[in-house]
Order: structure tokens, then sequence, then C-alpha cells
């Protein structure tokens, strides 16, 4: 996809990886950054060659997506639905207050806010969809279930949607993350780490990472894979279960690790 004087949307943009798409986007010769954040006002602006506008996302209901993507006065050309929320340990340990709030941020929001967009890209012809899965949507470890199946839907509904598209000039991809270094990722290792080992754990910068996907936008891409150690875990996923089982076999433990 060629960026130049498009404009894009990017969930989740506050921090992280969500912050270093927008400033790799703002790079770019785009006419206009969306930065989607709960509260605008918040938001740390960043100043380089494209517009950066803070717009309010609250993808935490329905009626909250229908209000924030009814004020938007853009037409988006580039949807990076990023938004995303983590929850972990074992199944009956967890909140499910957590469970379905993830849910909803992780997989129905990004079906919901796509299935709003799309129509605009489809009657200009052009149009890339960018959905962040996670190795946890192909690689099921324990302690990870919940999540895991929601990164899980994320593929799922990227390649379906994928195969919709074909023909139409639009585009949709889906991103494995790996770990990349942000709050969040400290928070999965905090929850994690309660049964499983993840001293190691490849990691990735947030700037590192932003820079891949936006290549494989520009290289009209359909998956951007994790790499290094992580590319085996995915690779070992799609064949014999007891690949994975026996990774797992080595890094899990029902008891707690501290």
């Amino acid at each position: 996809m060629d960026l130049t004087n498009t404009t894009a949307l990017v969930t989740g943009a506050n921090r992280g990886i969500g912050r270093a798409l927008c400033e790799a986007l703002a790079a770019r010769p785009l006419r206009l950054v969306l930065a989607g954040v709960r509260d605008p006002d918040a938001f740390e602006p960043i100043a380089a060659r494209a517009e950066v506008r803070p717009v309010r996302m609250d993808l935490s209901s329905r009626e909250a997506i229908d209000a924030c993507a009814g004020a938007l006065d853009e037409d988006v050309d580039l949807l990076i639905n990023n938004a995303g929320q983590m929850t972990g340990g074992l199944l009956e340990e967890q909140d499910m207050d957590a469970v379905y709030a993830m849910f909803q941020v992780n997989l129905v929001a990004v079906a919901h806010l796509t299935s709003l967009l799309i129509p605009g890209m489809l009657a200009r012809g052009r149009g890339t969809v960018v959905n962040n899965a996670s190795i946890s949507g192909y690689a099921y470890f324990p302690a990870a279930s919940t999540y895991a199946a929601s990164k899980a839907g994320v593929v799922a509904l990227t390649e379906s949607l994928r195969r919709e598209l074909d023909g139409t000039g639009v585009r949709a991809l889906h991103v494995v993350t790996p770990g990349v270094n942000t709050d969040m990722l400290d928070a999965t290792e905090e929850v994690y780490g309660r049964y499983m080992d993840t001293s190691g754990w490849d990691k990735v910068e947030p700037e590192v990472w932003a820079e891949k996907v936006l290549a494989a936008v520009e290289e009209d891409k359909s998956i951007v894979g994790p790499g290094g150690r992580l590319a085996v875990a995915k690779l070992a996923s799609r064949g014999p279960a007891f690949l994975v089982d026996a990774i797992s076999g080595r890094m899990f433990s029902r008891q707690p690790r501290r």
C-alpha cells in the first residue's frame, strides 16, 4: 500500500506499540494519523512529518464503538486494530469480569470497528486493515487460555476477511506479535510468570516492531511473523500437538513459581 497522502487510524495509541506505530506513521508522507485513545486530552503530542491528531476511541462496548466511529470526520485508509488487554493464569482463578472485558477489546471490538470502516474503503477501492494477533494466537500454552482464545479469534477473523476482500482493492493482514518491550509485556510476565518460566522470552523494542509492521503494509503482505525462536513456536503450532506439549511441559507448572 502506498501511504502517501493517506489517513491512518491506530487504536490503543497512547503507549507501547500503538504510540510507536503512530510515530513511525508520522515520519512517512501520510496526510493524517488518527491516534485512537480513551482520553484525547491526555495524549502526548507527536511532532513529525505528518499531522497526528488524537481522537476518542473507547472499545469497551458496542455503544461506545458506534459513538466513537460515528464521530470520525475523516476517511480512514489504514486501520490498525492495535488495542488489547491481557488475561492469564489458571482458568479457574481468572477474574471473569476481566475475561469478558478482554474478549470485548481484543476480538469483538476488532470485528465491530472494522465492519464500520470497511464500507468506506470498499467505496474508494483501496485500504488496509491490520489486526494485532499474537504468537498466542498460534501456540496455545497453559496459563494463557483466554488470551490465546481471543488472539486465535483475531487470526481467524483476519484470514476470513482477507479472503472476503480478494479483488476489492482492500487488504487485511494480521501481525503475530512477539514479546515487545512494553508495560503490557511487564504485566504479562508478572501474570504468566506465576506458572511459566518466562526467562527465555525473546523481546523486541516497540519502535523496531512498528517498522516491521508498516513495512508489511507497504509491501502488501498478509501476515507479519515474529522471527527468532517464536517463529519456531509458530511453526510447531501447526504440526503435531506433542511438539507444543513438550515445550509446555518444560515451562509450565500448576504449582505457583512465586
